[in-house]
């Protein structure tokens, strides 16, 4: 059997906890949406357990959204499979450009990639395209706990409340990627400011036009 290729360096000076403090003002969006989505699955007849094993398990919000509504609203099983498989599908290409940050024995490599989660994947992401195995873990574990935090006071706190909507957290998953958005591109234009070099893009239309 082949082993992997060892994963680069992460970059100069990064640490697993500068991964929890990028990740730290998503923590809280990712926790209400938790909260939100342990509330929905009580109140679709999952019980408590079975949402918080679904959270630990999966770790994709928008997955164990759409397969809890799915069985809430009487859908069956392969329905509720087939939703979060299609929505689920982006982690693909994601998985792959995280594969070359991740190194040790298969095991190790399979629970570090269920942390490859959107914003953990982005938050990660190097100057030089590459992935920073330590932010990713940080971020990861900081975002995990977040989500599993959130589903867990949803399940219990799910009997007090009728209406799910009635919470307003579904704001919390358009701030989240608001959230990120505004993070990347600040970021991008950082190093766009460091760089004296024409990004590939205009080099490209500059030969074009000439």
């Amino acid at each position: 059997m082949r082993s992997a290729k060892p994963a680069p360096p992460p970059a100069e000076g990064s640490r697993y906890r500068d991964g929890v403090r990028a990740a730290a003002p998503l923590v809280i969006a990712v926790a209400a949406f938790g909260v939100s989505f342990g509330v929905l699955a009580r109140s679709t007849g999952m019980g408590r357990l079975a949402p918080i094993v679904m959270s630990l398990t999966t770790f994709a919000g928008s997955a164990q959204f759409a397969a809890t509504s799915i069985l809430g609203a009487g859908g069956g099983v392969a329905a509720a499979i087939a939703a979060a498989v299609l929505l689920n599908l982006r982690y693909g290409p994601m998985g792959l450009s995280a594969a070359q940050a991740l190194d040790g024995p298969w095991w190790r490599r399979l629970l570090t990639a269920q942390l490859v989660v959107d914003e953990s994947w982005a938050l990660a992401q190097r100057e030089d395209g590459r992935i920073d195995r330590r932010l990713l873990i940080g971020a990861g574990l900081a975002l995990g706990a977040g989500w599993i935090c959130g589903t867990t006071v949803g399940v219990l706190a799910g009997d007090l409340v009728a209406d799910p909507s009635s919470l307003g957290l579904d704001a919390a998953f358009p701030a989240l990627f608001l959230a990120l958005l505004v993070t990347q591109l600040a970021r991008r234009e950082t190093v766009a400011g460091r760089s004296d070099r024409p990004s590939p893009a205009v080099v490209c239309v500059s030969r074009r036009a000439s």
